[in-house]
């Protein structure tokens, strides 16, 4: 399921900043971008994430900097050396050539590159990673609403398409008395076609093929799983626990009805609400892949 959450926090001349976002999987990948050398950071907020997701593909991103205050200058002297022998030298050859230089001064001095460097005392690690914990757990709790939201959309767009099904499922049986009217009616046209062209035809013997050509033209029982499995959906949808999977498996369910009350159809207008029924099922199983 998709979800996203930000945030920022502080602590000890730290600062960060969180990125945390999930799309749809079929399994659960998370995905961590977190700085080294906090170590166990990666594994603490992994295993939060794992306990508390059970699908998706999840990434955590981390941005942490040290603000500059703690930072420290100091004066590389090889390079303060090199820069004034360096000076020197210019200086000498101006003087030679007879023009005159301004003197540098020790700001001019410190300006150049690699005579002065910013360097950062180490850490103990241990605080800034307890700080950072406890921070994530504000992240992860907004991160859940932002999914609880998508998720109630989610399940209103579901139950129609469950809704809608049910309503195909209704019209399709509906349309089975007339269905089997016409049926009886063009068995017996071609019945009688047949025993008025065949020699010797065994009456008898037609009326059955032609009777067991009714029986596997019936599509009772496809309306009847199609009836079982959207009570099956609606059951899933009340569910608290993750339901994806099964959601998944359902919709496969659902389409193989749908194909053959189409391929059983001998209607048009049974065979327009199965492709009515295969449309809003296809429809169900693109949604479905956004379920945890």
């Amino acid at each position: 399921m998709t979800g996203y959450a930000a945030g920022t926090g502080s602590f000890d001349g730290f600062s960060w900043t969180w990125d945390l976002r999930s799309v749809n999987a079929r399994g659960l990948d998370i995905r961590l971008r977190t700085p080294d050398w906090v170590t166990g950071l990666d594994q603490a907020l992994r295993g939060r994430l794992s306990k508390s997701l059970g699908r998706g593909s999840v990434s955590l991103g981390l941005r942490l900097t040290r603000d500059e205050g703690e930072a420290e200058l100091s004066i590389n002297m090889n390079q303060l050396e090199r820069v004034l022998k360096a000076l020197e030298v210019v200086e000498n050859t101006a003087a030679n050539l007879n023009y005159g230089l301004r003197a540098p001064t020790a700001s001019d001095i410190l300006s150049m590159r690699g005579v002065t460097e910013t360097t950062v005392q180490d850490s103990d690690p241990a605080p800034i990673k307890a700080a950072l914990l406890a921070d994530f757990e504000a992240l992860l709790t907004a991160f859940q609403t932002s999914r609880a939201a998508e998720g109630a959309a989610l399940y209103e767009i579901l139950s129609g398409q469950i809704n809608e099904i049910e309503r195909l499922t209704t019209a399709a049986a509906a349309t089975l008395a007339d269905r089997q009217a016409d049926q009886a009616q063009a068995l017996r046209v071609n019945l009688q076609k047949i025993l008025n062209n065949a020699e010797g035809g065994d009456a008898d013997r037609v009326a059955q093929e032609l009777a067991l050509i009714t029986v596997k033209t019936d599509v009772t029982e496809e309306l009847d799983r199609l009836s079982a499995h959207i009570n099956a959906a609606r059951a899933l949808l009340q569910s608290t626990e993750p339901t994806g999977r099964k959601l998944d498996f359902l919709t496969q369910e659902f389409n193989r009805e749908a194909n053959t009350l189409c391929s059983k159809a001998q209607s048009s207008a049974l065979t327009a609400i199965g492709l009515d029924l295969k449309a809003v099922i296809d429809q169900m199983r693109e949604q479905v892949q956004n379920v945890e």
